[in-house]
């Protein structure tokens, strides 16, 4: 896009940001040139001193498209001077027809600002961009002492040539597909001791059964047990895990618990328990021991794991914090 006002990006420049550099042009570190011309935006002045002649202090452009968002372009061409821009060229970006977005919208935005030297074909800006946040409370960003008249208005520097100027800008957007998690941990962990009294184990012929189910902070847990083993516990050991009744899970939500698995010992307290923490949710609502203790040790007698047929299994659930997806 130009503008003439008319509609429609590495050398150094002089006088940019209120470098005065003397004629002969030495490079600058801090700023660039190049060939192309800005992506975005191109804003052609002829006539300019007629806009300070006229007192105009503020020029804007017509809306223009960059990122399926509307931009306005302005230029104080004697500065800005509530931002102590005077005796430069203020430029500034602003984000428009903003009642269409969301509530609470932000748009985050590289952008840059260039100036066209006509006498060496090259368009100068800023080195590098920062990163904007465009929001309700600040739908305006720029800069105030972008050139400095002085350079601006020698003609050996290319950038005013009979009386016309030509200004450009580049709005990059910063897609915010990203995730993000918060964890809140609780100042009083949560803790609930659950014993599941499992009579005539003989008889437990299916691969897999489930306790009832107990509460702890809230939320519905069950001990999933498979008797002959699950995956590599299958046909060695017995397997045992905990699970959470998603039902009881907030959206976006998971939960941070600590855990312990025991099978008592029933004549003489040697128990064998094992632990973990995980964080349980959506994605994984179940966690626990494929390898819980050998069927060749639960199956010793002299262990005390399967006494009268009967096994004891508990689980002690610690709830120690809560994971909530933030976006």
């Amino acid at each position: 896009m130009m503008a003439s006002v008319v509609k429609h990006s590495t050398p150094a420049a002089p006088g940019l940001l209120g470098i005065v550099d003397p004629p002969t042009r030495p490079p600058s570190a801090e700023l660039l040139g190049r060939d192309a011309p800005p992506t975005h935006f191109l804003f052609k002045i002829e006539s300019f001193s007629s806009l300070s002649k006229a007192s105009i202090e503020r020029y804007s452009s017509e809306k223009f498209d960059a990122g399926d968002y509307k931009w306005k372009l302005s230029i104080y061409p004697n500065g800005n001077k509530k931002e102590n821009g005077q005796d430069h060229i203020s430029m500034y970006l602003a984000l428009v027809d903003t009642t269409s977005l969301p509530a609470s919208w932000e748009v985050h935005a590289i952008f840059n600002f260039f100036v066209f030297d006509q006498v060496h074909d090259k368009y100068f800006s800023l080195k590098g961009g920062e990163v904007r946040r465009f929001r309700a409370m600040k739908t305006e960003w720029g800069i105030s002492r972008f050139i400095n008249r002085e350079t601006f208005t020698d003609p050996s520097n290319g950038y005013l040539v009979d009386d016309t100027c030509v200004f450009g800008a580049e709005i990059f957007i910063l897609k915010r597909a990203r995730k993000g998690e918060c964890l809140s941990l609780l100042e009083e962990a949560v803790t609930c001791n659950y014993i599941w009294k499992i009579k005539s184990f003989s008889n437990f012929k299916s691969s897999c059964y489930q306790s009832d189910a107990f509460v702890v902070g809230d939320h519905k847990w069950r001990i999933e047990l498979y008797p002959r083993g699950h995956a590599e516990g299958q046909g060695n050991s017995i397997s045992v895990f905990l699970q959470l009744e998603s039902s009881s899970l907030a959206p976006d939500t998971r939960l941070f618990v600590k855990f312990m698995m025991r099978i008592s010992d029933q004549n003489n307290g040697q128990h064998s328990e094992l632990t973990a923490d995980n964080h349980f949710g959506p994605s994984c609502l179940t966690w626990g021991f494929r390898k819980f203790i050998s069927l060749a040790k639960l199956n010793d007698p002299k262990k005390g794991f399967l006494v009268d047929d009967t096994c004891i299994i508990e689980a002690q659930v610690t709830l120690l914090g809560i994971v909530a997806t933030v976006s």
